[in-house]
């Protein structure tokens, strides 16, 4: 006699994984669905090393490009996304290095458009300015992300990618870590060396702002 935990569903299968296998069986649609996907965060991705939009499309390109190139060695071994990711970080420095330019800030928030894809840091800081949106709550808001900015803008770039794929990318410290082909302890290092610098920064901001009442 058979009980219902002899009949436990397998996990669903992973559609990146599938449209890997896909595009490996030669069909070029699947690769477009991948495009498709990922191609708005592996562009805000380059968009935090460099300011040039135009270069910054060409970068997405160049990264697609590789990936399908190298579609063959995914094992699926880690997230596909995160394998994308390293991708797109490698060809960003290369073409830096290339042009003899170093990695700019992160750009300035993301647009409404995108408040989907905001960050439970970005959200945080902003929580704690007020709850309603008076005014003086918005420029408050303004002021400190721009002071948010300023900050990643002098951070070594180590410590700036790794907070951005943290806070704004979501990802997990094990999948930095192969992103950017470090020890996760590392990972770990720079993100509490970014966040303390930001902390620093805002801190007095946010205390200054607690003693108003709007």
């Amino acid at each position: 006699m058979t009980t219902p935990d002899d009949h436990t569903a397998p996990p669903p299968p992973d559609s990146d994984v599938m449209l890997v296998q896909r595009t490996l069986a030669g069909e070029q649609k699947a690769f477009e669905m991948l495009v498709v996907k990922y191609q708005r965060r592996v562009e805000r991705l380059i968009g935090r090393m460099v300011r040039d939009s135009d270069l910054v499309q060409d970068i997405a390109q160049e990264t697609f490009i590789r990936a399908y190139r190298a579609l063959a060695q995914f094992r699926g071994d880690a997230q596909f996304y995160t394998w994308l990711y390293r991708i797109a970080v490698n060809t960003a420095k290369k073409q830096l290095m290339e042009l003899k330019r170093d990695p700019l800030v992160f750009q300035s928030q993301m647009k409404s458009a995108d408040d989907d894809e905001t960050s439970g840091f970005e959200r945080e800081l902003n929580s704690n300015v007020a709850d309603t949106e008076t005014p003086e709550a918005v420029l408050a808001s303004k002021e400190i992300a721009e002071a948010v900015n300023a900050v990643m803008d002098g951070l070594p770039e180590e410590l700036r990618m790794a907070i951005t794929l943290r806070e704004i990318e979501g990802l997990s410290y094990e999948e930095i870590a192969q992103t950017l082909d470090c020890p996760i302890g590392t990972v770990r290092s720079r993100i509490f060396r970014a966040r303390e610098a930001i902390s620093n920064r805002i801190k007095p901001m946010l205390d200054h702002q607690s003693g108003k009442r709007w």
